[in-house]
């Protein structure tokens, strides 16, 4: 496994690799590196010639400097973990490499994508989304990028951002990955305590249930019903639960048989902040 943390550097080697017809496929993210991570990997590497891993927490896109500061880094583990499934190429740029002396985002406007849930909650989260991904995508020019659907609202404005910017570049959505229990995957779990991972669980089994009562109730039921099963919940404080269309995330008003639904959730255990989504079926 090669390991950049120069962007030009790398800019030149994914051009060797392009001049001779070799595909690209590329994993943004974080660190803290998990099997959900891996289950990206597995999905670029059956569909391209060279897989790029990049691993950068980006501070534009955090809007509390706390949760910044706890996100949770592990590189050595990350780089063993990428080796162990023959990543080809990782990539770690400094804040610096990245924003250089100016450590803003730039703005992005998603046909209004950016206003829903993550983002009424998290003002100008999808400005550092746009800015960091944009910057990314133009370093590694994969031919394909892989995302998660934990992330379904980042994953629709990825989209959003390719199409506006006419960005040569496949995006491609991966199946959300759960630990044993239903809890989905995520690098912020492993700031969970004893008490509050057992009790995480319960986020899903509660999506699957709405799911179950959305094929006979209306929306407004489940959200109800939904909003009950946190009320008085010792450990888990719920943020917002929201039924909304897939494709433009707007909330659903009327169910409509032709579209497709999904429901989104964020939850505090503490001040840890869990995302979930599950698909609906009318």
């Amino acid at each position: 496994m090669k390991i950049f943390n120069n962007r030009t550097l790398l800019n030149s080697v994914i051009k060797e690799y392009k001049q001779t017809n070799k595909k690209i496929g590329f994993v943004p993210t974080m660190g803290a590196l998990h099997h959900g991570h891996l289950f990206l990997i597995e999905q670029a590497k059956k569909k391209n010639d060279i897989v790029v891993v990049s691993i950068f927490v980006n501070p534009t896109q955090f809007n509390n400097k706390e949760d910044l500061e706890n996100y949770p880094k592990t590189v050595e583990n990350d780089i063993q973990m990428l080796k162990n499934v023959d990543c080809d190429i990782l990539f770690i740029p400094s804040v610096e490499e990245i924003y250089h002396k100016k450590i803003v985002s730039k703005k992005f406007y998603f046909d209004g994508l950016e206003n829903k849930m993550e983002g009424k909650f998290r003002l100008g989260h999808f400005d550092g989304v746009g800015t960091i991904v944009k910057t990314l995508f133009e370093i590694v020019a994969p031919n394909n990028a892989y995302f998660g659907e934990k992330d379904f609202q980042q994953l629709q404005i990825v989209k959003k951002l390719v199409k506006k910017h006419k960005l040569p570049i496949s995006v491609k959505g991966c199946a959300i990955f759960r630990e044993k229990d239903g809890l989905a995957m995520s690098s912020r779990n492993a700031r969970l305590n004893n008490e509050q991972r057992n009790a995480a669980p319960f986020i899903y089994k509660v999506l699957k249930i709405a799911k179950k009562k959305f094929i006979t109730e209306n929306h407004d039921f489940v959200t109800k019903w939904v909003e009950n099963q946190f009320e008085n919940h010792s450990l888990l404080k719920l943020e917002y639960f929201t039924i909304a269309e897939e494709k433009s995330l707007e909330t659903i008003k009327v169910k409509q048989f032709e579209k497709k639904y999904r429901a989104f959730i964020a939850v505090f255990a503490g001040n840890i902040r869990l995302i979930d989504n599950i698909q609906l079926k009318n």
